[in-house]
């Protein structure tokens, strides 16, 4: 039997009746399905009980789900990731938020994407994952992250000072809001808001990308992902905010924080309408010319 996980976030009333939906046509193709507990609770219908469904949470192995669906939108697919972890689970992203660089499948299509995933009609898109490396250890076993990893400034309207280095050389000192290190799929996220390049998904890379630089000659630069980098961190400010994706911890700057090449990837299932280009060229709307 095929079992599969879901998990999704800030669901409405009105969209109780879209998980219905994916539950019946689930359970029509005689599929086992989990749910994780943080998603399950947000439900108090009858209906949804009914379904028998299968709760699980971040202690939990999941190694024997064969595919995962994560209901919601980009954020909730990154959530989704920390479930899965190194089990390196494919997951498909249902899009029912907004942008959508990951959860690309519409709600509108979620039936023929069901069908497609579980007749195999799909390719798979691995994707580099980060890790972070600490001392004292931070994020407890999720310290790793699809997007990126950031330091930013707390507590202060003042700049602070990132020492970074890659390998124990020295790349640059910035004097900013903050720094960003991003995967190749992280590029279309913070780091591209904060004037970083779009890179493509195979391309094995850092980006590592100043927030807000006090010197406009700061740019950002594209290193290969097997390198090891490492900060210092300086400011008025003794209380900094460091982020994995969308989870936060406070450090100071006697912290030991080191970022490398994740040893697992993530699994994107693509279906054969979904390309990297197309999306960049629907949700960007990159290279639309209005004169045109």
């Amino acid at each position: 039997m095929i079992r599969i996980g879901i998990h999704g976030k800030d669901f409405q009333n009105k969209s109780l009746r879209f998980l219905e939906r994916v539950l019946d046509h689930l359970k029509r193709s005689q599929v086992e399905i989990w749910v994780s507990e943080k998603f399950l609770k947000q439900f108090k219908s009858s209906r949804i009980s009914a379904y028998n469904l299968r709760p699980f949470n971040h202690e939990d192995n999941l190694h024997s789900l064969n595919y995962f669906l994560s209901l919601g939108g980009d954020g909730t697919l990154l959530e989704s990731v920390t479930y899965i972890g190194k089990s390196e689970i494919p997951i498909l992203g249902i899009n029912t938020g907004r942008l959508g660089f990951l959860a690309t499948t519409s709600r509108d299509d979620m039936e023929d994407s069901l069908d497609g995933l579980l007749n195999g009609s799909y390719s798979i898109d691995s994707r580099t994952v980060l890790k972070l490396i600490s001392a004292p250890k931070l994020f407890g076993k999720l310290n790793f992250a699809l997007n990126d990893f950031t330091i930013m400034k707390k507590d202060t309207s003042s700049m602070i000072t990132v020492h970074v280095y890659a390998d124990g050389e020295l790349i640059n000192s910035y004097w900013s809001d903050g720094i960003i290190v991003s995967t190749p799929t992280g590029s279309t996220g913070y780091s591209l808001s904060c004037g970083g390049p779009l890179v493509h998904p195979k391309s094995e890379s850092f980006v590592i990308t100043a927030v807000s630089p006090h010197n406009l000659g700061t740019r950002p630069i594209v290193l290969s992902d097997d390198r090891e980098i490492t900060f210092q961190i300086e400011g008025r400010s003794k209380k900094y905010l460091i982020s994995l994706d969308s989870r936060f911890e406070t450090v100071d700057e006697s912290v030991k924080l080191k970022i490398k090449k994740e040893k697992f990837e993530v699994k994107l299932i693509q279906l054969s309408s979904q390309n990297y280009f197309n999306t960049l060229r629907q949700k960007l709307n990159w290279g639309v010319d209005a004169r045109n």
